[in-house]
């Protein structure tokens, strides 16, 4: 699906936060605030607040989008998974102005969607004692399923503004809070550091939150449970293992800026003639070599095609013995090349992007190097930086 041209991608995952918003809403959340409704009411609305819930939440991820557009980042694609969605940009903001507008814009989306849900569900509803549990009560009985449904979706997208504005890298709140720390330090690195450090420290709180209401605390706002103490720390290390992850790649963006693909590509590789014995390649080259991809070199010593160890794995033993090289390579178009002059950092996001382990280096149609996944990763390490985890 796409959306303003953007590729909007939903992970599997996404089906298991899915059926709990469904469950706890239909067998807990509205039975309680309407008694009287039958089950398929209640399992129908909250089927509809839960799809909802996700429009808005890619809403959310699309405002950033647009605005990262609008400082010329190109946004690669929106992934909506079980703790939200992210949208996947090509690189981070040149300026400290990009980075605070691009943060904030997720917010107040959320905000301007909880309030206008809001007060849309409540228009025509008579003044309701907040301080009173009977009239609250008695005013949510009254409400049909399409108010109960924007109530609803109203307070969590408040409430998913207001987690998302806590100063805590990578929340909203925190590339806000690094934006700051950029403009006023004029250092990106060390704004990173410090807020990816907070948000490090906020996952801990959660995580000890979670802890002590696994043991049967309650936690202040919180509350308490088995379950919900679970789900906390839950959220709590997978905060913390973003933001250091955060903090490492732009580790990595710095080590790989400017360094072109012709000073990390392998040199001395295997080329194989186009009538070769597949089985020769298997036996002579793949099983003693740790190189996983052949370029197919014609009589003018142009690339014909490219032989793929995973494409190999495939194939039969009868396939094997009888295919030569050409007949069990990808043609060109089916390739992923770059040119030597090209940045490191580019190529490893496009591996990452297309799930591949290498690509060839063309210069005039000639094959001069292959880059690998291992080859940047070595660079990475003679060079002192983190290995990047999409890597």
């Amino acid at each position: 699906m796409r959306i303003a041209g953007i590729d909007i991608t939903v992970d599997w995952s996404l089906l298991i936060i899915f059926l709990l918003i469904v469950w706890g809403l239909a067998a807990g959340v509205f039975p309680q605030w309407h008694p009287a409704w039958p089950p398929l009411t209640a399992w129908l609305t909250a089927v509809a607040a839960a799809l909802l819930f996700f429009a808005s939440v890619l809403a959310h991820e699309l405002s950033h989008s647009l605005v990262a557009r609008a400082y010329g980042i190109r946004v690669r694609r929106i992934v909506l998974y079980v703790f939200g969605g992210m949208a996947q940009i090509e690189h981070e903001p040149g300026r400290w102005v990009a980075e605070l507008w691009m943060a904030i814009v997720g917010p107040l989306t959320s905000l301007a969607i909880g309030f206008l849900c809001l007060f849309v569900g409540l228009v025509g509803v008579a003044h309701v004692d907040l301080s009173s549990a009977a009239s609250v009560e008695h005013a949510l009985v009254g409400l049909d399923p399409a108010r109960t449904l924007l109530l609803w979706l109203g307070q969590i997208n408040v409430i998913l503004a207001i987690f998302n504005l806590v100063p805590a890298f990578p929340l909203d709140g925190g590339r806000v809070l690094r934006a700051i720390l950029w403009g006023a330090t004029h250092d990106l690195r060390r704004a990173t550091r410090w807020a990816s450090s907070l948000g490090q420290a906020f996952a801990w709180l959660l995580i000890g939150a979670g802890i002590a209401m696994v043991l049967g605390f309650s936690v202040p706002i919180l509350g308490g449970g088995l379950i919900n103490g679970i789900w906390l720390a839950f959220i709590g290390w997978f905060l913390n293992n973003a933001a250091l992850v955060s903090y490492r790649q732009l580790l990595t963006q710095e080590i790989l800026q400017d360094v072109p693909v012709s000073r990390v590509m392998l040199t001395h590789f295997e080329v194989v003639p186009p009538q070769l014995p597949l089985e020769t390649l298997i036996d002579g080259y793949m099983q003693r070599s740790d190189q996983r991809a052949y370029p197919v070199m014609g009589a003018d010593e142009r690339l014909i095609g490219m032989v793929f160890q995973r494409d190999v794995e495939r194939l039969t033993p009868e396939q094997r013995r009888t295919m030569t090289a050409r007949e069990a390579m990808r043609p060109p178009e089916q390739i992923t090349v770059v040119r030597p002059d090209e940045d490191v950092l580019e190529v490893l996001n496009l591996l990452a992007q297309r799930d591949i382990n290498q690509v060839p280096v063309l210069d005039h149609d000639r094959v001069v190097g292959l880059v690998r996944r291992a080859d940047i990763l070595r660079w990475l390490a003679l060079h002192n930086a983190p290995k990047p985890t999409h890597a």
